[in-house]
């Protein structure tokens, strides 16, 4: 019995050396892979959430594809607001989640010096219906759903505006408010919903606009709008709305950023965001 006691313990002793060696291992791993080696720069970038993961592992591989020494390190956050401050504080050397509207309405807010440094993607921002193939079937009266939160109640405003819906003030403003509309020829209601609750919303109401990313997570295709918003990504209707690399402005002109953006606005990114994102997001650079 004395034996067998020995004899565990000596491989319980064993057991739990092995378990330390393999831990140390898989740290040291996860030092190499999230820190840069010698002769390698970092560059911070805070984004919010993981969606985006994938894109910047494609942009990872084009910079090591052009031996650039550059090592991406993302930092996730929350909320976007919680990024913009990270960078200001220089906590980050640039963050990549927002589009322009967003970036000059928090620029105006809280006094930050930023700057995009280069375009990434769009998500197109449609109106949808489970009832009508078509905006002119939209009845009188008839009730839409539409974003809640500030920028995208004002660019769904625009969509109903540049869909003949309603008529706003000034179309060409970045972020109109409801006050703005100053036609409704129809007398719609214009319900503002949690952007997350519109797709599964869409048989209550004559018809909704919100994210592409929700309406692929519901199985649907972007190509089931029944309005889209015209133009290219220059357009004025578009371009406010392109999601950006941002960085403080007095650090814009860094070389290692423009490589960095460089290989973002590549093939082999582009593609990668195309696949991953199946039309919920579009590249908006030329490659």
């Amino acid at each position: 019995m004395a034996n067998r006691r020995t004899r565990a313990k000596r491989e319980l002793a064993v057991v739990s050396v092995l378990m330390v060696v393999v831990a140390i291992l898989m740290g040291v791993a996860y030092v190499r892979i999230n820190r840069p080696t010698q002769g390698e720069r970092e560059i911070s970038i805070g984004v919010v959430g993981n969606a985006d993961e994938e894109i910047w592992k494609a942009v990872q591989h084009e910079l090591d594809a052009r031996n650039t020494g550059i090592r991406v390190r993302l930092k996730s956050f929350q909320y976007g607001r919680y990024a913009n401050q990270a960078l200001a504080n220089k906590e980050t050397d640039l963050n990549a989640f927002q589009h322009y509207a967003f970036m000059e309405q928090e620029s105006r807010k809280n006094g930050y010096h930023f700057a995009a440094v280069g375009d990434t993607y769009i998500s197109p921002l449609n109106l949808y219906s489970k009832r009508y193939a078509s905006v002119d079937q939209i009845k009188p009266g008839e009730r839409l759903a539409i974003p809640n939160d500030p920028i995208d109640l004002g660019r769904a405003l625009k969509v109903l505006d540049s869909a003949g819906l309603i008529t706003l003030r000034d179309p060409k403003a970045t972020t109109p408010v409801p006050e703005d509309v100053v036609g409704n020829p129809r007398g719609l209601v214009l319900d503002q919903v949690d952007p997350t609750g519109i797709v599964n919303l869409l048989p209550d109401y004559a018809a909704g606009i919100t994210n592409t990313n929700f309406i692929i997570d519901a199985g649907m295709k972007v190509d089931d709008a029944i309005y889209q918003v015209p133009g290219g990504l220059k357009s004025p209707a578009n371009h406010p709305y392109v999601n950006i690399i941002v960085a403080r402005a007095a650090d814009k002109e860094r070389p290692d950023m423009k490589t960095l953006v460089s290989a973002y606005h590549s093939k082999y990114v582009a593609d990668a965001i195309n696949r991953y994102y199946k039309g919920a997001a579009v590249p908006a650079f030329s490659y």
